[in-house]
């Protein structure tokens, strides 16, 4: 395993810092089972929604710009809790922590809940 990890470390290197941070995610994923693409049939379903589900009680902003990562246990099949750290002017972190609320979009059993 070793010998392998430094290949692949060798060969992530010459990839940009987002480049070679998805790489290794991709590639930790894998090691455990999960599959870092999604199936056809999950993104033809994504793709059918009208929009994302809004609760209009809460405000929405669109944060996928920020380097997100998952806070879900190695063993976990569902990836629906992830963190951000920030760094405000002042020094001083801001930590985002996003929960999905999955059930809003994905029906049980359906090719986005498998």
């Amino acid at each position: 395993m070793e010998r392998h990890r430094a290949v692949y470390t060798d060969r992530v290197t010459a990839l940009s810092p987002h480049q070679r941070l998805a790489a290794i995610a991709a590639a930790a994923m894998r090691e455990r089972g999960l599959a870092p693409e999604f199936p056809p049939e999950a993104i033809a379903q994504a793709a059918a929604l009208a929009a994302a589900p809004v609760n209009p009680s809460e405000p929405v902003r669109d944060l996928r710009d920020l380097p997100w990562c998952s806070i879900d246990n190695d063993d976990s099949r569902d990836l629906d809790q992830l963190s951000v750290g920030e760094r405000l002017p002042d020094g001083r972190t801001r930590l985002l922590v996003a929960v999905a609320d999955v059930d809003v979009a994905a029906q049980k059993d359906s090719p986005i809940d498998q």
